[in-house]
């Protein structure tokens, strides 16, 4: 049995070539944003892929296929569909044999793009390690991922409503990279400094390309993650935004909100008390990781 893919034209074409191209989730469409901001910023992402030198892939499970790139129709039909699953590793087959709609968390298009040849992912943040995990053992498929499927994953950090210390110490345990872009310090998704020091600094894209190709070369596997501070004007200050969190997550608690459901809840209750300024800031910090992340996939196809 094949995996069903399925290539947009501008996609299978830059495949063939050999031309640098950026995969991209869909959460971020179904999950992660209101319409018709989600429609927006996926096109606004999209574009500035393209204005970096790259081809963006958006990667999305539509009637049982994975839909490597979609066209503008098909962007529109699916920031505006409704009860569309939320996929990682463990749901992807089913979720494909069943026929079904579904967005591709940061696990699940690694899988995705991993199979259709692309290196190079731009999301927001990455899952990681949920506030008293101690107890409820909640953690994120893909700090697992990142340590098995060899894709460069840029990101802004972790989402801030995580406790980052423990992941990126899992990380750390799984033998992923962690590579701070310009700066000594890990960020915080919404904030350039989350008072933890990166592991790793690089300041240039092709070290961070020719630092994956010679993963390859000694047989590690796994990708690594890039993590990119959000621009300096468009942050949220760490200090600010703390109590603010710890609101959100104090409602979570009293809601019984868990699972895959939480982090839905928490950024939507951000983005209120915030009035917005964290739906803002989000966008922001895509596009600068967009702008790497093409970057990066030039450097490799270099």
């Amino acid at each position: 049995m094949n995996p069903p893919l399925v290539h947009s034209p501008e996609t299978a074409a830059a495949l063939k070539d050999g031309a640098p191209v950026v995969a991209l989730e869909s959460t971020i469409i179904t999950h992660g944003m209101p319409w018709p901001r989600n429609i927006e910023t996926a096109a606004q992402v999209e574009a500035t892929i393209r204005a970096a030198g790259a081809v963006p892939a958006t990667i999305a499970i539509m009637a049982g296929r994975i839909h490597i790139g979609l066209s503008a129709a098909e962007l529109e039909s699916l920031g505006r569909m409704q009860d569309v699953a939320k996929l990682s590793r463990a749901d992807l087959a089913a979720c494909l044999v069943r026929g079904g709609n579904g967005a591709t968390t940061v696990a699940a298009t690694m899988i995705c793009a991993h199979l259709a040849g692309i290196a190079t992912f731009a999301t927001g943040g990455v899952g990681g390690v949920h506030r008293g995990a101690e107890n409820s053992f909640d953690i994120s498929a893909d700090l697992h991922e990142l340590a098995q499927t060899p894709v460069n994953v840029v990101a802004a950090g972790a989402k801030a409503i995580l406790d980052l210390p423990k992941t990126f110490e899992t990380l750390e345990t799984l033998g992923v990279p962690v590579i701070a872009y310009g700066q000594d310090a890990i960020p915080a998704f919404w904030s350039r400094d989350s008072g933890l020091r990166a592991p790793l600094r690089m300041d240039d894209a092709g070290d961070i390309a020719a630092a994956f190709r010679m993963r390859q070369a000694l047989g590690l596997p796994g990708g690594q993650l890039v993590v990119n501070p959000i621009p300096e004007a468009d942050e949220i200050p760490a200090a600010e935004l703390a109590p603010v969190i710890e609101q959100a997550l104090a409602e979570a608690a009293a809601r019984g909100v868990a699972a895959k459901e939480v982090t839905p809840f928490l950024l939507q209750r951000l983005f209120e008390l915030t009035e917005g300024r964290s739906l803002t800031a989000n966008i922001a910090l895509v596009l600068n990781n967009a702008r790497l992340a093409a970057a990066i996939a030039r450097a490799l196809a270099g």
